[in-house]
């Protein structure tokens, strides 16, 4: 018989993210960057192997930030 297990996200809270599908259909949430970065940042410092589960997926960024980004790669570079 198979088992199956349960993720515990945490206690239930009233404000829960919405859930929309992208134009392939995925199921999306729409969160602020402060509220998933720190999560981020732990993650890597922990160096967490489930994220490299997700190299390949693509993510939607404001245009300011990824101009932000953009000049920030450049200009870290080495000899830059």
């Amino acid at each position: 018989m198979p088992t199956h297990l349960k993720i515990y996200r945490g206690p239930v809270e009233n404000d829960s993210p919405v859930v929309t599908k992208n134009e392939t259909g995925e199921d999306c949430v729409t969160v602020s960057f402060g509220e998933v970065l720190p999560l981020i940042v732990d993650a890597v410092t922990s160096e967490r192997t489930w994220l490299s589960d997700f190299d390949n997926d693509d993510i939607t960024i404001s245009r300011d930030l990824y101009e932000v980004l953009s000049a920030y790669q450049y200009f870290r570079r080495p000899g830059a």
